[in-house]
C-alpha cells in the first residue's frame, strides 16, 4: 500500500515513512491510494475476533512494511483490559429503542483519543528503535489529544511532545491531565488564543520544510493518517456488537470539530462496511453543519469562534475535512488545492453548493448533520439520565441530540462516546445538581504542580522554544 497527498504530490510512500512525517511535503493530507475493499466472507470472519486481532486484520490492509508478527504484537500490546478495562475494549450498549452509546473513553485519559493514541506511542516507539531515530511531535489540542498523547508518549524512548492548547480555553480537568505531567520529555505550551491558532503553528511548523527535516518534526493531530487508521477499527467492531448479520446497516452519529473521528468512519464505509449514515453533530461552531446543509465551507475567525460548554469541538477549521473534499472531488488532487489553499487563504470559504459532488454527499457517501446547544446539552444530559441513571459528557450529549433526530426505523443508531463525564464536571452539575463520578487515580488532579509555558500565537517563537529544549 502506497499512500499519497490530498493536494496532488503522488510520489508513492510507505506507512513508516508517513508515520514520522505527519503532513506531506506540499501541505496535503496523506490517504492511501485506493481503499482496501472488505467482502461479506471477510466481515464474517472478523466477526468473532477480539479487539486486537480485529486491530491487527483492519490495520494490515494499509500496513505492509512492518512485518506481520511484529504488527500483531504491538496491537496486542496496546488493546488490553487493563488499559481499556473492559474485554470488548469499545463495548456497546443501548440508551433507548434503536440508540447505541458506544464506549470509547475507558482509557488512560478517559476520552476516546485513547483509542489511537495509545497505539500510535507504541508504532512511533517501534519503527524509531528500529531507525536509531528520535521524533519531536508537535501537536495542537482542543482539549483531549493533547493529554492521550502526552500519556501515550511519556517515558518513550526517542519521543518528545511539544502540545499546544488554548490557554484558559479547556476544562480545568482537562488542563490538569497535561499540566500535571512532569516527564522530561513532555512540553506544553499555552498559546493565547483559540485551537485553531494551535492548529495553523502546528501546519506552519510542519510546512517549513528545512526545519521539520532538521528538528525530525512529526504529529500526532488527526492529520497524521496512523491515527485516524486506527479508528477505523472501532466502526467495524461497533457494527458488529449492533448488528446481528452482515445484512444489516448500522448508523454512526459522531460528535465533530476536526472531523477526523467521523472521516474514519467515512474511510470504514468506503472500504464495504454496511453503514447506513453517518451523522455529523457540531456544537455551537457549526461550521461542518453549515456545510452538510448547504454546500459552503466558511471557517470562522479566532473572534466568531465560540467558547462552549463541549469545549474539545470548538473548532472553526476542520482539518480532515480535507481528506474527505478530495474523495468528494473525484480525488482531484488540483482541486483540492485550490479550494483549501488558494481559496480559503484568499476568501475564508468555498461553495461546493451547484457542484453534483456535494449534492450526492449524502447518497452516495451517507453524511448528514446536525446543530446542539448549550441548552440542549444540558436538555439531553438530564434526559439520558433520567432515562437510564447513567451519566454521559457534554460532546456525547451533543451526539445524542443531533442522533435522535436522524433515527431511522429498523437501523441501529450507535453514538460515539467522546470522553467521561468527569472531564466536564461543572456542565454535568448544572445539568444533574451533582458532580459526576471520578475514578480514583484522578483524585486531587486539580491541585497538583503544573509544568506549563504560556506563549503568544507565533510559529517562530513555538520554533524558537522546540530548538531550546532539543537536546
Amino acid at each position: 500500500m502506497n499512500y499519497l497527498s490530498t493536494r496532488g504530490d503522488k510520489t508513492p510512500r510507505k506507512f513508516c515513512e508517513i508515520l514520522l512525517e505527519g503532513l506531506a511535503p506540499d501541505g496535503g493530507l496523506y490517504l492511501p491510494e485506493h481503499y482496501p475493499q472488505v467482502s461479506a466472507a471477510t466481515l464474517s470472519a472478523w466477526r468473532r475476533l477480539p479487539y486486537a486481532d480485529l486491530a491487527f486484520e483492519v490495520l494490515s490492509l494499509y500496513i505492509d512494511d512492518i512485518p506481520a508478527a511484529d504488527l500483531k504484537a504491538i496491537c496486542q500490546k496496546t488493546y488490553t483490559q487493563e488499559v481499556f478495562g473492559t474485554r470488548e475494549i469499545v463495548p456497546v450498549r443501548q440508551l433507548e429503542a434503536g440508540l447505541y452509546l458506544q464506549a470509547l473513553s475507558n482509557g488512560p485519559t478517559l476520552a476516546f483519543k485513547d483509542m489511537a493514541m495509545q497505539l500510535l506511542g507504541n508504532l512511533f516507539e517501534y519503527e524509531l528503535a528500529r531507525r536509531g531515530e528520535e521524533l519531536n511531535i508537535l501537536g495542537a489540542t482542543s482539549g483531549d489529544t493533547g493529554s492521550a498523547a502526552e500519556y501515550a508518549m511519556r517515558g518513550k524512548k526517542g519521543v518528545r511532545v511539544f502540545m499546544t492548547s488554548p490557554n484558559g480555553r479547556m476544562s480545568p480537568f482537562q488542563q490538569a491531565q497535561m499540566f500535571s505531567l512532569m516527564d522530561e520529555n513532555i512540553h506544553n505550551i499555552a498559546v493565547d488564543g483559540v485551537f485553531d491558532d494551535c492548529q495553523d503553528i502546528v501546519k506552519a511548523v510542519s510546512n517549513d520544510l528545512d526545519f521539520k527535516r532538521q528538528y525530525k518534526i512529526g504529529t500526532v493531530n488527526s492529520i497524521n493518517w496512523a491515527r485516524l487508521m486506527a479508528q477505523v477499527v472501532y466502526y467495524f467492531a461497533g457494527y458488529f456488537q449492533a448488528s446481528a448479520s452482515n445484512a444489516e446497516e448500522v448508523s454512526f452519529t459522531v460528535p465533530s470539530g476536526n472531523f477526523g473521528n467521523v472521516c474514519a468512519g467515512h474511510v470504514a464505509r468506503m472500504m464495504g462496511l454496511p453503514i447506513a449514515q453517518l451523522v455529523v453533530a457540531t456544537n455551537e461552531n457549526d461550521v461542518l453543519d453549515e456545510f452538510f446543509r448547504t454546500g459552503v465551507y466558511r471557517v470562522r475567525s479566532s473572534r466568531d469562534t465560540h467558547e462552549t460548554s463541549s469545549p474539545s469541538m470548538d473548532i472553526s477549521k476542520a482539518s480532515n475535512f480535507e481528506r474527505f473534499v478530495f474523495d468528494l472531488t473525484g480525488r482531484d488532487g488540483a482541486q483540492t488545492k485550490a479550494l483549501f489553499h488558494d481559496q480559503l487563504n484568499a476568501t475564508g470559504r468555498f461553495d461546493l453548493s451547484a457542484s453534483s459532488a456535494f449534492q450526492s454527499a449524502a447518497k452516495i457517501y451517507g453524511f448528514v448533520s446536525g446543530k446542539s446547544t448549550h441548552a440542549d446539552r444540558l436538555a439531553t444530559i438530564k434526559s439520558v439520565y433520567k432515562q437510564t441513571g447513567s451519566m454521559i459528557d457534554t460532546h456525547t450529549a451533543d451526539g445524542v441530540k443531533v442522533a435522535r433526530e436522524h433515527l431511522q426505523p429498523g437501523t441501529p443508531m450507535v453514538v460515539l462516546e467522546t470522553a467521561l463525564p468527569i472531564k466536564f464536571a461543572e456542565t454535568i452539575e448544572e445539568a444533574l445538581g451533582q458532580l459526576p463520578p471520578r475514578p480514583a487515580r484522578f483524585e486531587g488532579i486539580e491541585a497538583l504542580p503544573k509544568r506549563v509555558r504560556v506563549m503568544p500565537p507565533d510559529a517562530a517563537l513555538i520554533k524558537r522554544y522546540i530548538v531550546e529544549n532539543v537536546h
